[in-house]
Formats: structure tokens, sequence, C-alpha cells
């Protein structure tokens, strides 16, 4: 992204990128905010709102992420 896009040019660019593109570039930020896959949310850190709110973003055009089977507790 090398200009302001959008809330929904930004849509369009993710759902046309195959889910092997959006890992990737999910994978690439992660890094670049020194962020490991699994680590989950650090207690007590300090997370920039932007980028947290950009990550939430392209995961809701992730299709089938919102749709996720619920796992069964054993009740």
């Amino acid at each position: 992204m090398t200009s302001k896009e959008s809330a929904e040019e930004r849509k369009l660019r993710f759902q046309s990128m195959t889910s092997y593109e959006r890992q990737v570039l999910l994978r690439k930020k992660m890094k670049s905010e020194g962020l490991e896959e699994g680590s989950g949310v650090k207690p007590l850190s300090s997370y920039n709102q932007e980028e947290i709110l950009e990550l939430i973003e392209i995961t809701r055009c992730i299709p089938g992420l919102n749709t996720l089977p619920k796992v069964n507790s054993g009740n």
C-alpha cells in the first residue's frame, strides 16, 4: 500500500488476494511489529492501536475466519 486507501478499497484488495498471500502479509506485518505466531497478547504491553485495528480489518476480509466451528466444551 503506497498511498492512503479507503476501507472499501482495502477490503477489495484483501478479498482479491489468495489465502496464502494474506497469510504472508499478516506474518510480515507481525514480524515487523516483533510479534510471533501464537504469542498472544502480552500483559501490560503497549501496542500501536492503529496497527491492531489494521490487523483486525485484514482478518475481517478473510472468508471463513468468522465461521470457524465452535469447540464443544463437553457440557
